[in-house]
């Protein structure tokens, strides 16, 4: 059943997520609006609405993905550009809230970017949040906005439920990934493991002990992000050598950075399963590599939201 929209709707995109923004478009049956992003000749970003958004209720799809400094420019002077044009509500959709992993002081004299970030969208204009997984639960806390954090799991889970993979077990990496490993465990009805890393003292070699029945197992190993991937490669390494019959890995932000894709490709990974959330460029794209889309679940999140509708059901 195609959605029905109210008036005033307007959808637009940057540079970061295109195709996604093309995605949602057409599951939502609206066209995306007119705008320009140019360069003056030093680098500075100009950015020209080719619409008019007088009093209309804007849905700006933005990650803040590598090239991180330029997706969070162009994201910033949109919001600006649009709340001088006189857009009633700036709902920005961040499929991937960049500068996340610095959430807190780890150490003396550091700063909290993710709080920064917040900081900078609201003070540009944005009057609304939608995205997917923060990296730390705690930043949702940090916008003194509306936030819904929708949840990339629940595409990852159905992908994993129509596998049937059998004598299958969910392992976390790290101790951290505990919650999100039990949290796809219970949905799959299978056991669960981790992996349990830690260092005596320090200078120490770290010793590392699998928690788990894995022999003879399909594995599958969650995290929210993969990077470099050398946590989830080292991992299906070591599972394999201690007897598990395949390595199935999932993510939600497939940030892939520095020789993350020779890191999977060496590894003993069987499958790494990501969202779209970030564009993966055709050249990261290898057979063990499957990207899911989350436009549906953008999509009906955008409706309920502008149809002022409860968004409590796509958690469920």
């Amino acid at each position: 059943m195609p959605y029905q929209l109210r008036k005033n709707f307007k959808l637009f995109t940057l540079n970061s997520n295109p195709d996604l923004a093309q995605e949602i478009a057409d599951l939502l049956d609206v066209k995306l609006g007119k705008s320009s992003i140019t360069r003056f000749s030093d680098g500075e970003v100009q950015i020209n609405i080719e619409e008019s958004v007088r009093g209309a209720d804007v849905y700006l799809v933005q990650s803040t993905s590598q090239p991180g400094n330029e997706h969070v420019m162009e994201l910033l002077i949109m919001i600006d550009a649009l709340k001088r044009a006189s857009a009633n509500t700036i709902n920005v959709v961040i499929p991937y809230y960049g500068y996340a992993r610095q959430d807190r002081k780890a150490s003396s004299r550091e700063p909290i970017t993710a709080k920064l970030v917040a900081n900078m969208l609201e003070k540009a204009g944005a009057t609304h949040i939608i995205t997917l997984d923060f990296h730390a639960p705690q930043i949702q806390g940090f916008f003194n906005l509306p936030v819904d954090q929708l949840r990339g799991g629940k595409i990852l889970k159905k992908h994993f439920a129509d596998k049937k993979l059998e004598d299958a077990i969910v392992v976390a990496p790290d101790n951290g990934g505990l919650g999100r490993a039990r949290n796809l465990a219970d949905h799959l009805n299978v056991p669960i493991g981790f992996i349990d890393k830690r260092q005596e003292e320090p200078g120490a070699p770290e010793t590392v002990n699998i928690v788990g029945d894995i022999k003879g197992k399909n594995v599958i190993i969650i995290v929210d992000i993969v990077d470099t991937a050398t946590t989830i490669s080292l991992a299906a390494d070591m599972l394999v050598e201690n007897g598990a019959k395949a390595v199935y890995a999932c993510c939600t932000h497939p940030v892939l950075s520095g020789e993350s894709i020779q890191s999977i490709e060496d590894s003993a990974l069987t499958e790494l399963v990501v969202t779209n959330t970030i564009d993966v460029p055709e050249e990261k794209r290898t057979p063990k590599i499957t990207i899911l889309s989350v436009a549906p679940l953008l999509a009906e999140a955008i409706e309920h939201v502008h149809n002022e509708k409860p968004v409590t059901p796509l958690f469920e």
